[in-house]
């Protein structure tokens, strides 16, 4: 809404007679000149003033109407000099110009003048802007005082003379510039004037400078906003603007050709994400380079055979897949394992189910040598981290590991496969990473600090905690199938649960010293400063432009990447699209919003970490929230883990976005599958958020639910064909997600997210959601503990105690919200300068909340995870888990420590309760 516009009218001065009456005097060329300046009537220029404000369309228009009324004559004074003529003088002529310069600078502004004041930030949601601006202030006019002339006949009082001198001549016209003002005499009134109008001149700057001091601009700014840009219009214009066109078309750009991380195509899809970012009105664009391990395969460096006894290989396996790449899905890439280590060894194949520490003891106490063998394992199962498989191998005395996919698990058992359906075909092979996650996360080299180009410290590989020590592959299927039929007769018929359903295989053998032998050779391309690029961009806040919401997503990828990652990268392209147009029509949030494409996701989250790493302290102080999106869409179910700060907020906006496929809303169908907030584990770019610099973050994702089969996934239920050369473009619009319509809704949701957290005056954190969730992760520690044996000999009532003390904090917390909508409503809407800090506090407390639930020292022989509730198990990073120090010390057996760490983080709980209390708003 337009600010009211003071009425004035301006009174111009009045005429001499020849002003009045000649066609060529000064007045005339007066009023020309005002004409030319503002085409409105006198007698209508207070109504078009004021019109003005809401229509400014009359530029052209015309005025035919005298400024003055016509006719006016004074009357005829005749004077003893009307031969000197003041229309031909040149004091008259310098009287005109004076006359001339005080109607401009006391002329209202021109209403047709459609300049705006520089900080008028907002326009009305309209989305047309209302044509207003500020009437400039004008100070009045300082008086001109004509210097006055002495001439030999004045007397010793200064008496003035004004007329001609003896010569005939005009004194005044023969001053110089300089000598033409002198200050009025006292007790006259011009001095009056002058004194006034200094004061005036005083008053004022005083005025605006108060209006400075006191934030009151930035304050308007905000009124302004919540009037032209009301909250739920823009939500619906967020909501429904998300195109599922531009969706697919951003997913068909990003899954042309092969981006692993640290290649040149990653390097081409940086530079596009950096040129999009711009073109879509992202402010402060930078891409980012870090200086990574990584290592790639050597041509003809890899090899899986199975050797006869004359030492020649007697079958060899494809490795790859047999799909054909179409004109436009790029190459295949190979086949291997990220961070894997280099060899070319040989030994007898062993059989050891999911390869997890529980499966090789079960050989040890089944009698079967494994020492320098070859171990033969299934993806998923009880041991979901593949290099944890790879790990467990290594310590049990193998020599090499070969993991493949089972059909049971994700393969032609469960439904159709690839490229007509969801599963892994027979050929289909599943690449990764098999660096230590949950030991060492991000560059393996650099654990604690942002691994650029002029870092020192720098790890030798061969000390990496992060990497395992023996060579790894990753195998079909149908490769695995002639291994599997070449181990039977040997060792021992398998356990029950052990068997897998390859087609083909009937009898299912552990193998042992007797075995066939396999040749398993990986030989790498080592890299100890491969350049990575990670792209941001922003949308800087308006009133806490330092504080963060952050929205982020890997660009890497083994393959093509049309699922992981690249559903998550096309919806995020779309939010940005999105929030760009809201930013040209004039829109910006209260806190600032930062875009992130990371880069090195797949090999251990090496973007994101370093990021964080190298700006760790600016995040803890300023990063209110993270949102992860990843392999975002492969169903039409909705599944969300993160932070219980969060819930609230989430179920309010599944609350409004409907599911045109199940017509009802996705809140209603979250429900009836007895939909929870889901917790985080260490399977993405949340990691470091979440658990080094304590923001609190959200991971969001539909999936395909598999439901009633008997070996259910324990990776995710990954129902698409993961990590393979079949996650195309193609199978993603005709499988994965038709008319991309879970991408939209993602979308909508994510879209939604980032405005209530950016634009509420108050972050929408449930600090109390979070302190109920807090007993039951107790609980949870409590059974898993008994099971682990350590019933009665650590107590957790110190825990008890402090989630206690976190509850009632929270309560009285939240209660201040009531009192600030309650003073708000009181003034109708007006916000005081002293009650929007104390807002401003309140919400720093709330992000920094999980903040101080950091553990400096972080977890033992695991630094980097410093949050003492959240963070990933020694040996289980892809599962959630509560409070992971205290569990690796009992499961270690160290009991006694276990007790003290138990007193270390209840000591931090009611430290992070007392700092959300003290001296805050509450």
């Amino acid at each position: 809404m337009a600010p009211e516009k003071a009425q004035y009218t301006a009174v111009p001065p009045i005429p001499t007679y020849d002003e009045a009456i000649a066609g060529g005097s000064s007045w005339h060329h007066l009023q020309e000149d005002d004409r030319a300046r503002s085409p409105i009537d006198d007698a209508n220029r207070e109504t078009r003033e004021a019109q003005s404000l809401l229509n400014n369309n009359n530029n052209n228009q015309s005025n035919t109407s005298s400024s003055r009324p016509g006719g006016y004559r004074p009357p005829t004074v005749e004077s003893e000099d009307d031969d000197d003529g003041w229309s031909s003088s040149d004091s008259d002529t310098d009287e005109a110009e004076h006359v001339r310069r005080e109607m401009q600078e006391l002329e209202i502004e021109d209403p047709n003048d459609r300049s705006q004041s520089s900080w008028g930030k907002r326009i009305g949601f309209s989305l047309n802007k209302w044509q207003w601006r500020w009437k400039k202030w004008r100070l009045p006019q300082m008086p001109s005082f004509r210097r006055r002339t002495t001439t030999s006949e004045d007397g010793p009082g200064g008496a003035t003379a004004t007329g001609n001198n003896e010569s005939g001549n005009n004194n005044s016209s023969q001053d110089s510039p300089g000598r033409r003002f002198a200050f009025p005499t006292l007790g006259s009134t011009a001095l009056f004037l002058l004194v006034g109008r200094l004061l005036a001149l005083f008053l004022v700057l005083g005025f605006v400078y108060l209006l400075f001091v006191s934030d009151m601009f930035s304050g308007m700014a905000r009124r302004m906003n919540s009037k032209n840009f009301e909250p739920e219009s823009v939500r619906v214009f967020v909501q429904s603007n998300i195109n599922p066109k531009e969706i697919r078309q951003n997913l068909a750009h990003f899954t042309k050709y092969a981006h692993i991380a640290g290649t040149e195509g990653d390097y081409f899809l940086a530079e596009d994400t950096e040129r999009i970012f711009r073109g879509y009105g992202l402010e402060d664009v930078v891409m980012d380079e870090y200086k990574v391990y990584l290592n790639y395969p050597k041509p003809g460096g890899r090899a899986v055979e199975l050797i006869g006894k004359d030492g020649k290989a007697t079958w060899s396996a494809k490795l790859e897949e047999d799909r054909i790449p179409g004109e436009d899905s790029g190459r295949l890439t190979a086949a291997f394992h990220g961070h894997s280590k280099s060899g070319d060894v040989r030994g007898p194949l062993v059989y050891a189910n999911y390869g997890s520490r529980e499966d090789f003891q079960k050989l040890k106490d089944m009698g079967i040598g494994t020492r320098g063998a070859i171990a033969l394992v299934k993806y998923y199962g009880s041991q979901g981290d593949r290099a944890l498989k790879v790990k467990a191998a290594e310590m049990a005395g193998f020599a090499g590991c070969l993991i493949y996919s089972d059909p049971a698990d994700d393969g032609l058992t469960r439904g159709d496969t690839a490229p007509k359906g969801r599963y892994m075909p027979a050929d289909g092979v599943q690449r990764g990473s098999v660096s230590l996650t949950s030991w060492v996360v991000g560059d393996v080299l650099t654990p604690g600090w942002g691994s650029k180009d002029g870092v020192q410290q720098r790890v030798a590989v061969d000390e990496s905690k992060g990497l395992v020590k023996i060579p790894s592959l990753p195998l079909s299927s149908r490769d695995a199938h002639a291994l599997l039929m070449a181990l039977q007769g040997h060792g021992q018929k398998v356990p029950d649960g052990w068997a897998g359903e390859v087609p083909g295989v009937k009898e299912w053998w552990t193998g042992n010293q007797s075995s066939p032998i396999v040749r398993l050779k990986n030989e790498q391309d080592e890299n100890v400063k491969q350049p990575i690029w990670n792209v941001y961009g922003r949308i800087n806040g308006i009133e806490q432009q330092e504080k963060k919401i952050i929205i982020g997503n890997h660009r890497d990828s083994w393959t093509l990447g049309a699922t992981d990652p690249h559903s998550g990268t096309a919806v995020m392209l779309e939010v940005i699209r999105v929030f760009g147009e809201l930013l040209r029509k004039g829109w910006r949030p209260l806190r600032t919003i930062e875009f992130m494409s990371w880069d090195a996701e797949e090999y251990n989250l090496i973007g994101s970490t370093e990021y964080v790493e190298q700006n760790d302290e600016l995040l803890k102080k300023n990063a209110f929230a993270y949102i992860n999106l990843d392999t975002a869409v492969t169903g039409d179910s909705f599944h969300a883990a993160g932070s219980p700060v969060f819930k609230q907020l989430l179920l309010q906006v599944l609350n409004r976005v409907g599911d045109p496929v199940h017509n009802t809303t996705l809140r209603d169908l979250f429900d009836r599958r007895h939909g929870e907030l889901e917790g985080l584990g260490a399977g993405s770019d949340y990691v470091a958020f979440q658990d080094i610099v304590g923001t609190s973050s959200l991971d969001l994702h539909f999936d395909h639910d598999i439901v009633n089969t008997s070996s259910p996934l324990h990776f995710g239920d990954h129902a698409y064909p993961y990590h393979s050369s079949y996650d195309t473009f193609e199978w993603m619009e005709n499988v994965g997600d038709p008319g991309f319509i879970y991408h939209t809704l993602l979308g909508q949701i994510v879209g939604l997210l980032i405005l209530e957290l950016a634009d509420r005056p108050i972050l929408p954190f449930d600090i109390s959601g979070f302190a109920d969730a807090l007993p039951r992760w107790i609980d949870d520690l409590s059974k898993w503990a008994k099971d682990e044996g350590a019933a009665g000999k650590v107590s957790f009532a110190p825990l008890k105690e402090a989630a206690g003390e976190v509850t009632m904090a929270a309560r009285r917390f939240h209660r201040w919200e009531n009192k600030w909508e309650n003073s708000i409503v009181a003034s109708s809407g007006w916000e005081p300068v002293a009650l929007g800090n104390t807002r401003a506090d309140y919400n720093s407390r709330m992000g920094m909340f999980e903040t101080n639930l950091l553990d400096e020292y972080g977890v033992p022989n695991r630094t980097q995870f410093k949050h003492v509730i959240f963070g990933p198990q020694l040996w289980s990073s892809y599962d959630e888990a509560y409070f992971p120090a205290i569990r690796d010390l009992i499961a270690a057996g160290e009991f006694d420590k276990a007790k003290e760490t138990v007193h270390k983080v209840a000591g931090i709980l009611k430290q992070a309760a007392f700092k959300l209390l003290d001296g805050g708003a509450a």
